[in-house]
């Protein structure tokens, strides 16, 4: 596939700026992979619509308040959204909007650093310089990342650092959402487990390549920025013994399915801490995904041709028609699909 052939129309109004009111109120749009059939539904219908033996797994990342104001030396403004820490202690890779100039220090709301180098496409290698941990820090001073699609002219809310964040969020390192996890709630995960659902979790923590704009003429020559994810051993476990018993594996989100995908790369699902950068796109062998609670994604990117190697590019392509016919809201606050 060529990446101009991952379009579609959307009009701008149905780019959602507010979550539903309640998580489990968005709706929810059923696509059959297999016949394209199309359904209507709510997110609270999902213990309706799996199945008894279905293990639904979640990623439990959690989103960092990682964007930052910054001033040079000079007085010049930068913006700073902190990505992942890097050996040694206290450097990290960071995003910069502004000048950065290596072995410049750099001034933040109660903190300073240091530029060491650039490390490619707006990145640089940071030294903070700082007496408590980085993460602290940014819990206390940094905004919620929202994407730049939802427009806070005053800045994120306080509402939006609650309801940029699932439920079941646990590890810090993330910098944007896994937006499909957004409309759970702990009622009904409650119910899909009375209801014989088994739900396990896993850590990816999402980073900005997840949301880079697909490159090159050809889908082919794409490549992911790495993630870093881990899969616990009860999780590992879970999803084996499923497969085993041919049951189905319901992915929440593309985070859940990368790490996956990647941890079963050589034919087993296992265990343990790793980095993603597998590129999944229309051609993709699933070797533990059978279906997908997800989001509606952007024109021309990597989490769109995601799903489209999961359900083939012309079923997806009228679902999202369907979707915008009914007037769906889409991206990280607006409703889901499930793929199934």
């Amino acid at each position: 596939m060529r990446v101009t052939d991952l379009d579609y129309v959307l009009p701008e109004e149905l780019i959602a700026q507010e979550p539903a009111p309640e998580r489990a109120a968005a709706r929810l749009l059923v696509l059959g992979r297999e016949s394209g059939e199309l359904r209507h539904a709510r997110v609270a219908d999902l213990p309706a619509t799996l199945r008894a033996g279905d293990v639904l797994v979640v990623n439990d990342t959690r989103v960092v308040p990682a964007r930052v104001r910054a001033r040079r030396p000079s007085g010049g403004r930068l913006e700073v959204l902190f990505v992942r820490p890097l050996p040694p202690e206290g450097e990290w890779e960071v995003l910069a909007r502004g000048t950065p100039r290596a072995g410049e220090r750099v001034h933040f709301a109660e903190a300073a650093g240091e530029w060491l180098a650039p490390l490619g496409d707006g990145r640089w290698r940071i030294r903070m310089l700082l007496e408590e941990p980085v993460l602290g820090w940014l819990e206390r001073t940094g905004e919620v990342p929202l994407p730049p699609y939802i427009r806070r002219p005053s800045g994120p809310t306080v509402a939006d650092r609650e309801r940029y964040q699932t439920v079941y969020a646990r590890v810090p390192g993330a910098v944007a959402a896994p937006t499909a996890g957004l409309h759970l709630t702990p009622e009904l995960l409650a119910a899909l487990g009375a209801g014989g659902v088994e739900v396990a979790a896993l850590t990816l923590h999402v980073g900005p390549g997840t949301f880079m704009p697909l490159r090159g003429d050809e889908l082919a020559e794409h490549k992911m920025a790495p993630e870093r994810y881990e899969i616990p051993e009860a999780t590992a476990e879970a999803i084996n013994a499923a497969r085993a018993g041919r049951r189905r594996i319901v992915a929440v989100g593309t985070t859940a399915v990368r790490a996956l995908e990647t941890a079963a790369a050589g034919g087993v699902l296992r265990a343990g801490a790793g980095e993603a950068s597998l590129f999944i796109h229309p051609g993709h062998r699933f070797r533990v995904v059978d279906a997908l609670l997800t989001n509606f994604h952007l024109p021309r990117s990597p989490l769109l041709a995601l799903v489209a190697a999961l359900a083939g590019w012309d079923r997806i392509r009228a679902a999202y028609e369907e979707a915008v016919r009914m007037r769906y809201r889409f991206y990280s606050f607006g409703d889901a699909m499930l793929i199934t």
